[in-house]
């Protein structure tokens, strides 16, 4: 096969959430030479920007996303470590845990491969997260943005109680604080302090590179 066609296959098969052929494809693409950075920026990132795309259009739904999503992890599971060993920089670092009291993190998962997706280097905290994990893990990773998940209403004003702790330490200025879940509203959002949400994984992503490039427009001034 050649470059291209191994480039394309990996496009199509990403969208189509078929994980054994994009492993194959991803495999394939090493051993011809091809550098892991040009399947991640010309084929897999690309290939997750439209099942995004299809996503807000009503095309794709979220068993469409997660099947992608899965299909591009085990990629980045292979290209990852040769990544990092080429230097390839993340567009930014992103923090995430679902809230403490809350188990709930299919939601969560979807968020954080398409984060990978588009080149954000991913901590995830898992569930059950407590205000001070929160706060150790911010100060031991110096993350760009922070996401808080929350899937039921009871465990939402958790949100605050993660600012408030964040604020305490020192440490709320020095990051970008992202909140989403099912029954979060934008509303929701402005009243706990955050600085941004997101409806879906798609939009998350969308709306983490906005503030990360807003914050760093002000940092440069």
């Amino acid at each position: 096969m050649t470059h291209d066609e191994i480039l394309k296959g990996l496009y199509e098969k990403t969208m189509a959430g078929n994980a054994p052929e994009v492993l194959e494809l991803t495999n394939a693409g090493l051993a011809a030479g091809l550098a892991p950075e040009t399947m991640l920026f010309e084929a897999l990132i690309p290939s997750l920007e439209e099942v995004g795309a299809r996503f807000e259009r009503g095309d794709f739904f979220v068993p469409e996303m997660l099947i992608a999503g899965r299909a591009m992890a085990g990629a980045l599971e292979v290209l990852r470590p040769l990544l990092a060993e080429t230097g390839v920089a993340s567009v930014g670092t992103f923090l995430m845990g679902t809230v403490k009291g809350d188990v709930h993190d299919i939601g969560k998962n979807l968020v954080n491969i398409m984060l990978e997706g588009a080149g954000f280097q991913v901590i995830d905290l898992g569930v059950q997260v407590a205000p001070e994990k929160f706060v150790d893990a911010v100060r031991e990773h110096r993350p760009d943005i922070v996401g808080f998940s929350a899937f039921l209403t009871t465990t939402m004003p958790m949100f605050k109680a993660n600012i408030n702790a964040l604020n305490k330490a020192g440490l709320r200025d020095d990051v970008i604080i992202m909140v989403g879940g099912a029954p979060v509203t934008q509303e929701y959002a402005d009243a706990v302090g955050a600085d941004g949400y997101a409806a879906d994984a798609s939009a998350a992503v969308k709306r983490a590179k906005e503030l990360l490039k807003r914050r760093r427009a002000v940092a440069a001034i």
